[in-house]
């Protein structure tokens, strides 16, 4: 299964970025021993609308552009699901058994996301019930997405 991260803004050059690529990185190289082939960034340039209605529309837009048809798509956000890493690897074992050839991750921008994407979710994740800046959000999931190949792996990075 390929993994498609979609997310609205980009990483500036300094620690955000180099703490995502660090996962990233591990993610690509522990993901091939267990089924997860690529892993694919994608980032949508922010809009510039003065109305927050407006710049989740047109955000939206954009992201749905870029998810594959077919693919099962999870949302990011403060309202979805706050699950155990173990539970996670197991939510990604059966999307990969099940067949599905790309999970799409979407990261909305300052604003959140919009409903029309969040209408077309499969699954809603939340990292807890805190607002998080969208950068560190990446930057979470790199790492949540890194934990549960290793897990599926059994590796012993994850502890309980």
């Amino acid at each position: 299964m390929r993994l498609l991260l979609a997310a609205v803004g980009r990483l500036k050059a300094g620690a955000e970025r180099d703490f995502a690529a660090r996962y990233l990185d591990r993610l690509e190289q522990a993901g091939r021993g267990v089924g997860l082939s690529a892993v694919e960034v994608i980032e949508i340039k922010d809009s510039r609308a003065r109305d927050i209605a407006r710049r989740r529309l047109e955000e939206a837009i954009a992201l749905a552009n870029v998810i594959p048809d077919g693919a099962l798509t999870v949302v990011l956000d403060s309202h979805g699901e706050n699950i155990e890493s173990a539970a996670f690897a197991r939510e990604i074992r059966a999307w990969r058994d099940s067949g599905r050839e790309v999970a799409a991750f979407v990261i909305g921008g300052q604003d959140g996301l919009g409903d029309e994407i969040k209408r077309r979710a499969d699954f809603s994740l939340a990292f807890g019930a805190a607002t998080w800046p969208h950068q560190f959000v990446r930057i979470m999931l790199l790492e949540q997405l890194y934990r549960a190949a290793t897990i599926l792996a059994g590796h012993p990075y994850h502890r309980e």
